[in-house]
């Protein structure tokens, strides 16, 4: 299971935001670049980046420095935020982004992102975000009437790369994932699923061991790590050495009952 760093990217500063809320962020660095490298040589084999700017306002923001991120590092970056047209996405690639990641698009223009995942194969992830299982767009700022299931099969078939699957009410608390809403998405459909928002510790990743038969393949941490509640080097070797059959009961399925 992927370990991946998240960098939140806020008028060119690294900072975390409580469920979702722009009015509640906290500047964790000024230099998300610095933060990039950190999480790097700590192990790190991707890394997750937000333009919250431009998820905000509707087109990518922060390019400079996302530029330099991925130029910097050796290893794959992931990036959403803005991504809602075919330009801004082929944009987003030609900077050396392994992975543009459609939000609002995805229930606004479906049609965009079949489009998307026919010319850029493997490339395209969808980030479906939910509040009480509807999807929320635009930052966030709204929330939709179409059910996060419903949309993950409808971009399945449309044939992007991964979903990234937010509980926004879970997103910066620190209380773990949504163990019972990710294994219903992740047996709903047969393309990867990537676990995001309230990680806390070790254990919560353990936790998601039991889901990988069912597809969950990578978890997204952010507040943790900046915190210091999970040490990323430390995940990637428990993760790393752990197998789900090993996981203790109190964390694998029983958590679902």
């Amino acid at each position: 299971m992927d370990v991946i760093p998240a960098i939140d990217l806020l008028e060119g500063r690294c900072v975390r935001l409580y469920q979702g809320d722009y009015a509640q962020s906290e500047v964790f660095d000024e230099d998300p670049i610095a933060i990039a490298r950190q999480w790097a040589e700590q192990g790190a084999t991707r890394l997750h980046l937000v333009d919250l700017d431009g998820a905000k306002v509707g087109h990518p923001v922060n390019q400079a420095v996302i530029e330099a991120i991925a130029h910097t590092l050796n290893i794959p970056v992931e990036v959403g935020g803005g991504l809602r047209d075919r330009q801004s996405v082929a944009n987003l690639l030609n900077l050396g982004v392994r992975w543009a990641i459609l939000g609002t698009v995805a229930v606004e223009q479906p049609a965009l992102v079949a489009q998307l995942c026919q010319e850029f194969p493997d490339q395209i992830i969808v980030g479906i975000d939910a509040r009480n299982g509807k999807v929320a767009t635009r930052g966030w700022l709204e929330t939709s009437e179409v059910e996060a299931i419903a949309l993950a099969q409808q971009m399945a078939e449309c044939g992007v790369a991964a979903i990234i699957y937010t509980d926004i009410y879970r997103d910066g608390t620190l209380q773990g994932p949504n163990l019972e809403a990710l294994r219903e998405l992740a047996t709903a459909i047969s393309i990867p699923v990537i676990a995001s928002g309230g990680m806390s510790s070790t254990t919560d990743l353990l936790s998601l061991l039991a889901l990988e038969p069912a597809g969950v393949t990578g978890a997204i941490i952010g507040r943790a790590l900046y915190t210091g509640a999970i040490s990323l080097k430390e995940a990637i070797r428990a993760v790393g050495q752990g197998r789900w059959q090993d996981v203790p009961p109190d964390l694998g399925m029983s958590a679902f009952a």
